[in-house]
């Protein structure tokens, strides 16, 4: 098989610089924005960003959108690849699901664990964490045998996007009042 090399290159850009990919999928809460910061501290920079060039010039980042807004000031490596749009939105979608597929040889980890230390609280909470954790579902069965049939049922729903949380409101009684299920949702 012939693999496609898509790096066309490695540019250091100031990370206010990068533009985030619009349709980012992924969240970052609290502890995981204090553990890169302490990582970042204690380590500094040791991975680049991916971004792909727009035909105005711009960078947009399919990975790394959490380093760049961390460190707005910092001038950061940045991986530039050759993506078109549907590409662009294949490799965010699939990017960290496909590294969070790995498994966990726990021995390993724990030796590993074993030898970081780190001054910084949520660095500790992270590495406390790593082991107590259950094993990601693709990763372990407990016995062996492959996960049970789950039946699930169909669904269908509609989304309704509104200008402002009072709107949202007025649409959700309004929807509620007419005896539909509703659920709010801010995105």
């Amino acid at each position: 098989m012939k693999i496609r090399d898509r790096i066309k290159e490695l540019r250091r850009v100031k990370a206010a610089e990068l533009r985030p990919h619009p349709k980012n999928w992924r969240m970052h809460p609290k502890a995981q924005q204090d553990a890169l910061r302490g990582v970042l501290a204690e380590v500094g920079y040791a991975d680049a960003l991916l971004a792909r060039e727009l035909p105005d010039g711009s960078l947009e980042l399919i990975d790394g959108h959490l380093r760049a807004e961390t460190t707005p000031e910092q001038e950061v490596p940045v991986l530039i690849v050759d993506l078109n749009d549907d590409e662009a939105a294949k490799l965010l979608a699939v990017h960290d699901p496909l590294a969070a597929m790995a498994e966990t040889d726990r021995d390993v980890l724990a030796d590993l664990l074993a030898e970081v230390d780190s001054d910084n609280e949520a660095i500790q909470n992270l590495l406390g964490d790593m082991l107590a954790a259950p094993a990601f579902p693709f990763n372990e069965q407990t016995n062996g045998d492959p996960p049970p049939e789950v039946a699930i049922p169909g669904a269908f729903q509609v989304v309704v996007e509104c200008r402002d949380e009072s709107e949202q409101q007025s649409v959700y009684e309004r929807m509620t009042g007419e005896g539909f299920k509703c659920r709010l949702l801010t995105l």
